[in-house]
Formats: structure tokens, sequence, C-alpha cells
């Protein structure tokens, strides 16, 4: 546990020109003193760290001492091969950059950990495009994605629905959703969302380039936050079935999940099921042609009580399938 902390010290101490006391111990989470006795150890041990002394004192490596990976761990290793993504490295143009890192680490480790990342890699692998399509690269994701590490303003000319608008973006994330690429971009001061693949031009701004990221903004949060609005803003009406406890287990996962979950608790809460197990729920939908298409899956499982046009399509659709198997 020492060791690793030890190791961990010098490594926080290798990416930052000095570090306070208070700074160290909060990352590696003990206290000042036990960060004094680290140095102290590490100092003994032939590590050149120094300590400045004053108000605005703190510690640093001298002489440019660099430290080999060899404190990492089989399972650190691992997790290490494991944190790129190949196919978005690959769509991105950064393909080559992440096989040199990684040959870089492969040959940083300790001869019995040199196997880690064909082990990783024969054990855990992730395929982010849906099931039934056949994912395409968008041509302009590699200028895009050279514009986000580069916190350089782009022009485009962005596909909105049948028109093509001009915008200047600050680009910064991309987020690749079920095979499909977003960016998250701020524009005039707000933060928006665009699909990648709708770009018709993306070029450099030429007028000073560069942005100010603000330090704050956390893409992952973002990207939740989103999603989560975009889900809710789509589902405008509403249904009202009468599932059985098969078809309550079963809705989730034909319908919007969330909002599936919450008339379910809203249901049980409200009175939960009747003396025929079967409980009631008024589920937002997008249209009535999308729960249409959802619902079906529900077979005799769910039964449609409002709008009465949809339970008609259903009652029409339970008539065509019983004159099928008749």
């Amino acid at each position: 546990m020492r060791a690793a902390r030890l190791i961990k010290l010098v490594l926080l101490l290798q990416s930052r020109p000095s570090m306070t006391g208070p700074e160290l111990a909060q990352e590696l989470e003990v206290s000042e003193r036990t960060v004094a006795r680290d140095v102290l150890s590490l100092s003994e041990a032939g590590v050149p760290v120094y300590a400045d002394r004053g108000r605005a004192g703190g510690y640093r490596l001298i002489g440019g001492y660099r430290t080999r990976l060899t404190g990492l761990g089989r399972s650190e290793a691992e997790a290490l091969f494991l944190s790129g993504v190949p196919s978005a490295l690959r769509e991105m143009g950064l393909a080559d950059a992440a096989s040199a890192a990684r040959l870089k680490v492969s040959a940083a480790l300790l001869p019995e950990l040199r196997d880690a990342a064909t082990d990783a890699a024969q054990r855990f692998h992730l395929d982010a495009p849906a099931w039934y399509q056949e994912p395409e690269t968008p041509a302009l994701l590699p200028a895009v994605a050279d514009a986000v590490w580069d916190d350089h303003r782009i022009v485009t000319r962005y596909l909105r629905k049948d028109t093509e608008v001009q915008r200047e973006l600050e680009p910064y994330g991309l987020v690749l959703k079920a095979g499909v690429w977003y960016l998250a971009a701020r524009a005039q001061g707000d933060f928006r969302v665009y699909r990648v693949d709708r770009f018709a031009s993306v070029d450099r701004a030429e007028d000073g380039g560069r942005f100010d990221r603000e330090a704050t903004f956390d893409l992952p949060a973002f990207w939740a936050e989103r999603a989560a609005q975009f889900a809710r803003s789509i589902l405008r009406e509403e249904v009202v079935l009468r599932l059985s406890a098969r078809g309550v287990r079963q809705l989730p996962y034909v319908t919007e999940r969330a909002a599936a979950r919450e008339a379910i608790d809203a249901a049980q809460a409200g009175g939960g099921p009747d003396e025929h197990g079967r409980l009631t729920v008024t589920l937002p939908v997008e249209s009535a042609d999308v729960a249409y298409a959802q619902l079906l899956a529900l077979g005799p499982e769910g039964e449609v009580l409002a709008p009465p046009e949809l339970r008609e399509r259903f009652a029409a659709a339970a008539r065509r399938t019983a004159a099928l198997y008749a």
C-alpha cells in the first residue's frame, strides 16, 4: 500500500513543476505529516525530491528526474490498455498515436507484465455501434477532432433539417453514442450539441483561432444532462396502458427506459395493481405512431386504454393477427 503511494507521489511530481504539501496530501488521501515522511523516504532511496521552504514552497523533482513505470501492477497495466476504444481512435485519425503510446508503455513495463495488453484485448472488447446498423465514419470527423485537441475555433456549414446554416464554434468535446458521433461546442456563449455527420464543411477560424476553454466544463456531466433533456423533449404525448406483471417487466425494454420506470413507479405508488394483478400506467411517448410500433412488442401483456384511436389500431392489429392464426 505504501509502495504504491510512493510511486504515485513521484508520478504526481513528474507531471507538475511543483506541488504543496496540502495538495499532495489531498491527492494521496493522507495527512501532510505522512507526505513529509514519504518525501524523506524517497530522498533516502535516491529520488531527488527537493522541498522549497516558506509560504509559497512545496515539493519538486530536480535534475529532470524521470522514473520508469516499473510500479505498475498487472491489474493497472491491463486497465491502461483497456482505456482506449480502438474503433473510435481509428475514426478520429489517432490509431497510430495510440499504438505508439502503447508500445512505449509496454517497453517500460516489467518483463512479466509485457503480456498485459494481449490479455486485456482478448478478454474485453467495446463494440460501440448499435445493432442492425452499418456504422459510417463522418468524413469531417478527423478535422473536428484536431480542432477539439487544439482548442481551435472552427467555421462550419451545418445541415439543420432542410437548410444549411453557418456557425462559428468552440469545439469542446466529442461523444460517440450508439455509433453516431456528436460534438459538444459553444456557440455565441451557449453550449450545444451537433451531429458530426451533418457538417457540410469544417474550417479553422483564422482570426485569433484558439479559444480559452472553461476549466469547469465537464463533458460526461454535460452529455448526461443533454441526453436526458433530449429524451424528455421528444415525449410529447401520453398513452394509458394496463399491464400484466410480465408486461410491467417488459415495458422498460420496448420504450424509453427512464420514462417507463417513472410511469411504473407512479402507478405503483398511486394504488398498485388491480385485483387481477394488472397495473394501469400513464406513459409519455413520442407520438401515437411510435407508441404503436413500440408497444406491439408487448403482445397480450399490455392493453392500450387511451387514446381511443390508438386502442382501435391495436384492436384491428389483434383481429388481423387472430385471422392469420385461425
